[in-house]
């Protein structure tokens, strides 16, 4: 579902779009799965090397994902999990390095934090040590006290 256009720079050849989801609403196909790889590989060093079933598994699974796209590119995509009450954590913000200082970043997490699905949660948590005065921005904190963390495995089950 697109939600809005926007042209950050001229050098664009087209406007870009903001959208939750994917073209075919929540479900991604997978052309679209591929380019969620991609930009995981060009635009991240935590997560590099996800297979494809794996981030097909994680997009199912999230309550909301909020994709960028130039045309038929996709740019940019944030996702969360949450219980619509009291907790929700935001996953996976990544732009490709191409499109960064546009304010692309800031659009897709400000769509995030204003879905249903995360507008009234009591805490939101977001696990990151890079970036975090651009997180500030919306309202985050640095909060030491309440992140602990259970290693399982590097490889998914099936």
């Amino acid at each position: 579902m697109l939600l809005s256009k926007f042209s950050p720079s001229p050098a664009f050849s087209h406007p870009l779009k903001i959208c939750l989801g994917f073209s075919q609403g929540t479900i991604p196909s997978p052309t679209e799965v591929q380019q969620v790889q991609a930009l995981f590989e060009q635009g991240t060093f935590w997560a590099q090397g996800r297979d494809l079933a794996g981030l097909t598994q994680a997009i199912l699974a999230s309550d909301v994902v909020v994709t960028a796209w130039n045309g038929a590119k996709l740019i940019g995509m944030a996702r969360a999990l949450s219980d619509r009450v009291y907790r929700a954590t935001v996953w996976d913000v990544v732009v490709l390095p191409q499109y960064r200082g546009q304010g692309l970043g800031k659009q897709l997490v400000q769509t995030l934090l204003e879905t249903p699905e995360l507008k009234r949660v009591e805490r939101i948590y977001l696990m990151t040590t890079h970036h975090q005065a651009f997180y500030e921005r919306f309202g985050f904190q640095t909060n030491s006290t309440t992140t602990m963390v259970l290693i399982q495995s590097t490889k998914l089950s099936h």
